[in-house]
């Protein structure tokens, strides 16, 4: 088997080369950012191999403002994966049964059995975040938050749980083009909610949640990796590629191998007439 893991070192400058281009242009080139992203899902795809031959649990958790962009990077993710072996988790508001329970039981439940890579779209950070600077928790809830998170995530790394954590930072300037871009495109108009208007009038209440956030819960044990997201694409290449240096995965793509001669239909068989079935009209 040959290892396929790339080391920090060719990873940090994998994303230094992409940083210093947002820097010197306005605008990845297409067909750059096209081929990065074939050959990155390829080795998506060899690491979900090794994850599923080893046992392995991954969790992924995504983190940032309304229109960072954390969808579109999930999606170029679990694309060319199995979604057997992987999974979205994009929890909507607790019930009252489940606002009775322990906080982080609704997520306990979603956690990844042996072989399985999940990705949080948002998380128990919710309680960090949203809750707090909306006021949908009780500022005893939100310290508890504080002090326990810690605690259970080092309970998920000792576990043998891989958990990588990513908040995706845009300024407030491209968040407000990407709302006004949702508002003129009904296929996307879906994506910008009640809330994320609200959300849109207290930037820095979510900055100063952001920061507290981060001085309680960047731990040495899952440490929290920040996405420039202001380029979606950039953003996107950057953050694959550095999950891909997280893990330690080898390449355990099956041979290819000649399919065998289909069986011919036995004799006896009889098709029924076409003429008995219901087809979808050629519109197209």
């Amino acid at each position: 088997m040959k290892a396929h893991k790339p080391d920090q070192a060719s990873a940090d400058r994998r994303v230094f080369h992409y940083s210093q281009e947002s820097e010197g242009s306005s605008k990845l080139p297409k067909k750059l950012y096209e081929k990065e992203l074939a050959r990155l899902q390829v080795e998506l795809v060899k690491m979900q191999y090794w994850v599923k031959h080893a046992g392995a649990r991954i969790v992924i958790i995504f983190e940032g403002r309304d229109a960072a962009g954390k969808g579109g990077t999930i999606k170029r993710i679990t694309d060319p994966l199995n979604p057997r072996g992987c999974r979205v988790v994009a929890l909507g508001t607790p019930s009252d049964r489940e606002k009775t329970e322990w906080y982080f039981q609704r997520y306990v439940a979603h956690l990844p059995s042996a072989g399985e890579i999940v990705c949080f779209d948002r998380s128990w950070y919710n309680r960090a975040g949203v809750e707090h600077v909306m006021g949908f928790c009780t500022e005893r809830q939100y310290r508890e938050f504080m002090q326990t998170c810690p605690q259970f995530e080092q309970m998920l790394v000792r576990s043998g749980i891989i958990l990588l954590k990513y908040w995706f930072s845009v300024s407030d300037d491209e968040q407000e083009r990407r709302f006004q871009s949702r508002l003129t495109d009904p296929a996307r108009r879906w994506k910008l909610s009640p809330m994320d208007l609200q959300s849109r009038d207290r930037w820095v209440e979510y900055s100063k949640a952001k920061d507290e956030m981060f001085a309680h819960t960047n731990i040495p044990e899952a440490p929290w990796f920040t996405v420039d997201a202001d380029d979606k694409k950039r953003a996107r290449l950057n953050c694959i590629s550095h999950i891909l240096s997280k893990i330690p995965y080898i390449d355990m793509t099956p041979e290819p191998f000649d399919l065998p001669p289909r069986q011919p239909a036995p004799d006896d068989y009889v098709r029924p007439p076409i003429n008995e079935q219901f087809f979808v009209p050629r519109v197209y």
